[in-house]
């Protein structure tokens, strides 16, 4: 049971506010999808095989609150929601469930939290499993966007992954990219 980081959320009240405050900071996301019945479309950001960047929010098209990165009710500026990391087969921690997800050819088996809230304030990684089928890293044009670090409000987690920088509670979580024109912190 090993896990890998799969990708980094960051939330929105809309996905044209999110992705206006990511391209004002040079990051420009392709359109994503809808994910049905869970209440939220994304936009996505390839950092490299393998690894995204999604923009989250609200679908005004779906009925029903959205249960995960803590999007029901989020109100403010777009921030890091929380990151998810990939694990076969997969293994729920406690306070979360399976679902399975489909869009397209993608498929995928997901821990959603209970309380739609993230596990840690989100400092805790959903775990994902992307199955034989492809990644959403795989369609996405590769603008030379790499994650840097990731900063995590925590003591200790079971991923070893220098790109993660623990720091423990009460610190906010903080994403810094390499881009092609310098590093961006999110």
């Amino acid at each position: 049971m090993t896990l890998t980081f799969d990708h980094v959320a960051i939330a929105a009240r809309t996905l044209d506010e999110g992705a206006a405050w990511l391209r004002a900071r040079g990051l420009h996301p392709e359109l994503g999808g809808r994910h049905p019945g869970l209440g939220t479309h994304n936009m996505l950001l390839s950092l490299g095989p393998g690894e995204y960047l999604e923009l989250i929010a609200r679908d005004p098209d779906q009925d029903g609150p959205p249960r995960w990165f803590g999007l029901d009710g989020f109100d403010g500026p777009p921030c890091v929601a929380g990151w998810v990391a990939r694990m076969s087969p997969l293994t729920p921690p406690p306070g979360t469930q399976v679902a399975q997800a489909r869009r397209g050819d993608l498929a995928w088996t997901i821990t959603l939290p209970d309380a739609g809230q993230m596990p840690r304030g989100g400092a805790q990684p959903m775990r994902i499993d992307w199955g034989q089928g492809p990644h959403p890293s795989d369609r996405l044009p590769d603008r030379g966007v790499r994650l840097s670090r990731l900063t995590l409000p925590l003591e200790a987690l079971a991923l070893d992954d220098r790109r993660l920088m623990l720091t423990g509670a009460g610190t906010p979580k903080t994403l810094t990219l390499t881009t092609p024109t310098g590093d961006v912190t999110l």
